[in-house]
């Protein structure tokens, strides 16, 4: 059995009667099965478990209710193998045993890709992230974090994700792939036109790309919009960047320079 939860949430079962989703169709069982997901190993309270389902449109017999979304989950856990909901003091836990969950598969090839970039494999360690980052098949629990704990949850689980596109762009820089990663970094600015770090990474491309204008530009933008938005200056190491670029000082050169480690 696998849990998936980086991306729309799925259970699925592989066995001799072939592959098959065990994720349950009603919304409110799906919630339950995330929160519980977002704390495997971990007790959940009865009152956390109703408030993220009910939010303020709490009915008046909800633990009840509660009590039977929970049976009914087990029921269908238990086609499967490797994970069970247990009852324990004031909530429940959801232990997987033999099952796998796909965010824990992603933080091991995170802690890999560190590793191996440490150790100075270059190619090894982006391969690990292209990997980790392949696990991803949209914005985390999509349709399910309206509840509080959720949201807290998928923002943490996007935030990761983000994290190592970053990751796996520094590594691309640091093998000279400038001119390979510029078009995606134009997307990535424009999807986050508040990251500075995803301004760092283009600004340089633009620059080992014998594109000197439109590194100043890049930051010409951010400056821009920080000031607007926020009523501040980019951070000290993109102004450094930007000094760099204006000078074209031959720093700029080495593979390392301006890189985050």
């Amino acid at each position: 059995m696998r849990f998936s939860v980086v991306g729309p949430l799925d259970v699925v079962e592989d066995d001799e009667r072939g592959r098959r989703s065990l994720l349950p169709s009603a919304t409110k069982k799906r919630k339950l099965l995330a929160v519980l997901l977002s704390r495997v190993g971990e007790v959940v309270s009865t009152t956390a478990l109703m408030d993220e389902i009910w939010d303020e449109g709490r009915p008046r017999k909800a633990r009840a209710a509660l009590h039977v979304y929970l049976a009914q989950l087990r029921n269908g856990l238990a086609d499967g193998t490797g994970a069970t909901i247990e009852t324990e003091g004031p909530g429940y836990a959801l232990r997987l045993d033999g099952a796998s969950l796909d965010h824990r598969d992603f933080t091991a090839l995170l802690v890999q890709a560190r590793a191996r970039q440490a150790a100075g494999e270059l190619d090894a360690a982006a391969e690990s992230l292209e990997r980790a980052l392949g696990l991803w098949n949209g914005s985390a629990l999509t349709g399910l974090t309206d509840g509080p704990m959720l949201n807290v949850y998928a923002t943490c689980l996007n935030e990761e994700y983000v994290q190592a596109v970053e990751s796996r762009l520094d590594i691309d820089l640091l093998r000279g792939r400038h001119r390979e990663v510029v078009s995606e970094l134009i997307r990535l600015v424009h999807d986050y036109p508040l990251r500075e770090s995803f301004h760092r990474q283009l600004m340089i491309a633009y620059y080992r790309s014998e594109r000197q204008a439109d590194a100043l530009s890049c930051f010409l933008e951010l400056r821009g919009r920080l000031q607007d938005e926020l009523g501040v200056e980019p951070c000290r190491s993109i102004q450094q960047l930007h000094r760099a670029v204006l000078t074209a000082d031959p720093a700029l050169d080495r593979e390392e320079c301006f890189i985050a480690s």
